[in-house]
């Protein structure tokens, strides 16, 4: 009679879920005592391969749970339920400066989660066993709807039932191109939200006004499955220019509340988002390098924070503001920023509407939870072929952590000010 041991079985539960709901990756069957490495692998929609592992060592009983136990080293180490996801990094011999980031959002992030015999060595293996997870930035019954106007190109996500929904406009930075999966994930979570392209990828210049982004937003307003008088703004990095313009001096629209990440408010007022390629330029003095040639840009917005002309007026908003910025942004001086606009709130009378999240060891990329931490990533540079790689800061732990307990108070902030009473609880 055979006595041989069962397999060794891996499960992931769920194994199909919403990007910012988390999973339960268990190995069972093992060696008792012995040393396991769990290994999460990412081919991306550019062809580039992700990985993030954890060494292990199994239970009395031959279990590994990553939830529970503690890993000894890898791409994270202690107790880390989701660091096979946001310890991601590009496996080793890939291209420099990659940015992991979800182009079709109608179909899943593939994560295959695998589990091998010992602490070293373990990609010339073949795994003891393995499984794959789907995460969605769309969840079942979400309506993608296409949106080509003269003025507004871009994507709207409908959440499924009748509605109507509150609606959520969502402007990206500087990094340029159509992005929709922030939009999706608002709209699995409840919010019809639409995003637009105003860069094309690569550039920092864009002929759109901000009329284009008011045009943007009563699409969205008007549209019928949304509530017309709850609308807010999510802004990031350069968008945030447009997320503070919109509450502050659009005469226009009057968004309901505004959300932006790695704020930065200085435009040049003659010309509006046209001329912010310029404004940059005449700054470039400012950038600094680290010890691996990345730039820092930090001094740029230094420089500008004394410019009043090039500022959104503050003292003029009408809505609730949420400032979300991480305390080692090497990006923009975010920090600084938020000072500034806090003391011109506070002159004007209106500190009660403005709220602030400043996270520690935390960079200028803030992605929703469980995303990939970047410290440093190319940016093509006007349209050339030519690259820079710009350093963004944070260390992966603790900008991880920001970024799961951010994005919590975000959908906090918007559900108490678009669903609920006018006063936030964050």
């Amino acid at each position: 009679m055979s006595l041989r041991s069962p397999p060794p079985i891996l499960s992931v539960r769920p194994s199909r879920a919403l990007v910012d709901e988390p999973f339960e990756v268990s190995v069972e069957n093992l060696p008792p005592g012995g040393p396991v490495t769990v290994r999460s692998l990412h081919r991306s929609e550019d062809g580039d391969d992700w990985e993030a592992y954890g060494r292990y060592v199994s239970d009395h009983s031959g279990k590994v749970s990553v939830s529970e136990d503690l890993s000894f080293g890898g791409t994270f180490s202690g107790k880390q339920p989701m660091a096979l996801l946001w310890s991601m990094r590009p496996v080793p011999g890939s291209r420099s400066g990659l940015r992991l980031r979800k182009l079709k959002v109608t179909t899943p992030m593939l994560v295959n989660i695998s589990v091998y015999r010992g602490h070293n060595d373990f990609r010339d293996q073949t795994p003891l066993a393995s499984a794959v997870t789907e995460r969605w930035y769309m969840a079942p019954g979400v309506h993608r709807v296409d949106i080509r106007q003269e003025e507004v190109q871009g994507t709207l996500f409908i959440p499924p039932g009748p509605g109507p929904f509150p609606g959520v406009l969502d402007i990206w930075g500087g990094w340029g191109g159509l992005l929709e999966y922030r939009s999706a994930l608002l709209a699995s979570r409840g919010f019809a939200s639409l995003t637009v392209e105003y860069l094309k990828p690569g550039e920092l210049q864009t002929d759109l006004e901000f009329s284009s982004f008011e045009a943007a937003f009563n699409i969205l307003k008007d549209h019928p499955k949304v509530l017309s008088d709850r609308v807010g703004v999510l802004g990031s990095s350069a968008g945030s220019i447009v997320t503070l313009y919109l509450a502050a001096e659009s005469t226009a629209v009057q968004p309901r509340c505004v959300v932006c990440i790695s704020n930065a408010n200085c435009y040049p007022h003659e010309s509006g988002l046209s001329g912010i390629q310029h404004l940059l330029a005449k700054k470039f003095d400012k950038i600094r390098l680290d010890e691996n040639n990345h730039e820092i840009w930090r001094g740029i917005g230094l420089a500008l924070l004394d410019d009043a002309p090039y500022k959104v007026d503050m003292g003029k908003i009408r809505s609730p503001v949420l400032l979300v910025n991480g305390r080692d942004d090497q990006n923009w001086p975010v920090l600084e920023t938020a000072d500034r606009m806090a003391q011109v709130v506070g002159a004007a009378g209106k500190a009660h509407l403005l709220y602030r999240l400043d996270y520690p060891n935390t960079g200028h990329q803030i992605e929703p939870p469980f995303s990939p931490h970047f410290r440093a990533t190319n940016l093509a540079i006007d349209g050339t072929k030519d690259k820079a790689i710009l350093l963004w800061g944070g260390e992966t732990k603790a900008h991880s952590e920001a970024q799961e307990d951010s994005w919590k108070k975000i959908l906090s902030f918007l559900r108490q000010h678009l669903y609920c009473s006018p006063k936030a609880k964050i």
